[in-house]
């Protein structure tokens, strides 16, 4: 059986849920761009040692609540860019947008 569309906050504890939402503010922050998928979004990011280690902590609380997601942390090759692959099941793409606050 398939997950449904809920952020299910029960998930993590009231600590988790506090580093979670400060977490998601610095990242919102630091968004350099974002780009549609045919299932989720890619979001990229500043390409530095702290990003990484922010974006695997928020992955790693971000599956608690939300475990419908397919998250990925992506490094790309010659120094490039540090992108964010949100993705899941048909019908998730409505889900991310008001979950990340993307504006089509």
């Amino acid at each position: 059986m398939e997950s449904p569309f809920f952020c299910d906050m029960t998930a993590m504890t009231g600590d988790q849920r506090t580093r979670h939402s400060v977490l998601a503010k610095e990242l919102q922050c630091a968004v350099k761009q974002i780009q549609e998928l045919p299932n989720g979004y890619v979001v990229q990011f500043p390409m530095e040692p702290s990003m990484v280690l922010l974006l695997a902590e928020f992955i790693t609380l971000e599956r608690l609540c939300c475990p419908f997601f397919t998250l990925a942390l992506e490094a790309q090759r010659d120094h490039g860019p540090l992108w964010l692959r949100i993705t899941g099941r048909e019908g998730v793409k409505p889900f991310i947008r008001a979950e990340f606050g993307i504006n089509p």
